[in-house]
């Protein structure tokens, strides 16, 4: 099913874990900002042009992702997952896949295992753009399908990554 991601190759340095986690922290920080961070609070002293050059190479490299993403105050996020009618799998899967992965509505989109394999999160401006959005798909792709689940999400608490989670990249538990 589509392509399959290769994972970066990169050789973290501390350095960089300290990096991904400042801007998870903030993702707004200036290469200047981190500098300072990174002297104060892990004791390393490096450059601000060493710093911006770390996080062009990460970027280029694939180590993260940046995203524009709708606050939920304007738009609202729904969670789609897609159940499938195994005798059309094989002849169904492709168009529907790729019909997901570019709809100007879809925000995230996943694999999964269990009855419901594919799933994503999608952003609407209200319930009939959603209904539509729907209707338009089972008219599209309906013989795939054997069920389709959507929920809306009612309260975003949190969407971003820990800064602690880069911890992990150095080891430490």
């Amino acid at each position: 099913m589509g392509e399959k991601k290769t994972q970066p190759e990169w050789n973290f340095k501390e350095r960089d874990t300290y990096i991904l986690s400042e801007l998870a922290n903030d993702p707004t920080l200036s290469a200047q900002e981190i500098r300072d961070r990174l002297e104060s609070k892990h004791d390393i002293e490096t450059s601000r042009v060493t710093i911006s050059e770390s996080i062009r190479k990460m970027r280029e490299a694939g180590v993260f992702r940046e995203a524009v993403i709708p606050n939920e105050e304007f738009l609202f996020f729904s969670l789609f997952e897609y159940q499938f009618f195994p005798p059309n799998f094989d002849a169904e899967w492709r168009d529907a896949l790729e019909f997901i992965q570019e709809d100007e509505h879809t925000l995230l989109f996943f694999l999964a295992d269990g009855q419901y394999q594919w799933k994503s999160v999608m952003v609407f401006r209200d319930r009939e753009q959603e209904s539509k959005w729907i209707h338009d798909f089972y008219k599209n792709h309906g013989d795939l399908l054997l069920d389709l689940r959507n929920t809306v999400v009612t309260n975003v608490l949190k969407f971003n990554a820990d800064p602690r989670i880069f911890e992990s990249l150095l080891g430490e538990e």
